[in-house]
């Protein structure tokens, strides 16, 4: 039983999810949708995993994720979505949708407009539904084929849906940051920050590593963390990290 332990928690690790339970804004959309870099009309991938422990423990869990964008000679259109949910004894403990969607066009070399939409569901964590949209300016400072950053800044609104009952409307600054660095021809180290500033601040992070295993898969490492200035009452802590490792297939 004890191997039987180990290996089931090798393969959750290898599936999906492991550490604290997260609350996964795709604000940070790490995806770099540059159209004047696009080597192909689109881009996706779809990614997977499932665990189930059976013996002293019961525990299932299971994710799934998929990203899409589209590229014409100066516009990109982007949509995502991930869910995931995790039980232990027969007992739900985590469970959590996200979708959402982005258009970016290419004024020139160097400055874009962007809008993108996010909603996500994570009703363990204080949340029936948070929408979050936003527009604004980007500017690509670093697009070689090493660095690649880009910042981006500009108003936005967010409406919550309180797990607990309410909800709240209200409008806040969005700001970002995403970096890239090409370490060698297989693997790719990611960074990205975002902020949404208001009476009730949110910020995420993604640290990640992404090695390319051959045309089709990759391996993806990345760490996660948000941090909410208010969080619901139902779910008090202030910092939330995820941490993930994902095999993934190219589209």
């Amino acid at each position: 039983m004890k191997t039987l332990n180990k290996l089931s928690a090798v393969l959750l690790i290898s599936a999906g999810i492991v550490s604290h339970q997260a609350f996964a804004d795709n604000a940070v959309f790490t995806v770099m949708d540059d159209p004047s870099t696009a080597k192909k009309p689109f881009e996706g991938d779809v990614a997977a995993g499932y665990l189930a422990q059976s013996g002293n423990t019961r525990s299932s869990s299971a994710t799934a994720s998929a990203n899409a964008t589209w590229y014409q000679p100066s516009t990109a259109y982007s949509l995502w979505g991930n869910a995931s949910n995790a039980s232990s004894n027969d007992e739900r403990s985590s469970e959590t949708y996200t979708l959402g969607g982005r258009s970016r066009y290419n004024v020139n070399d160097f400055d874009y407009l962007f809008g993108q939409v996010s909603w996500l569901s994570d009703r363990f964590n204080g949340y029936d539904g948070r929408t979050v949209a936003a527009v604004g300016y980007g500017r690509q400072i670093l697009n070689g084929p090493v660095h690649s950053l880009r910042a981006e800044i500009g108003p936005g609104v967010r409406y919550d849906d309180y797990h607990d009952g309410g909800h709240k409307t209200q409008a806040l600054a969005y700001g970002a940051l995403t970096y890239q660095w090409q370490l060698t021809d297989n693997t790719k180290f990611i960074q990205g920050v975002s902020v949404l500033g208001s009476d009730d601040t949110t910020v995420n992070s993604e640290t990640g590593l992404q090695v390319a295993l051959n045309e089709k898969f990759a391996l993806k490492l990345a760490y996660n963390v948000t941090w909410n200035q208010r969080p619901p009452e139902s779910a008090p802590d202030h910092t939330d990290t995820k941490t993930i490792i994902q095999l993934s297939y190219a589209m």
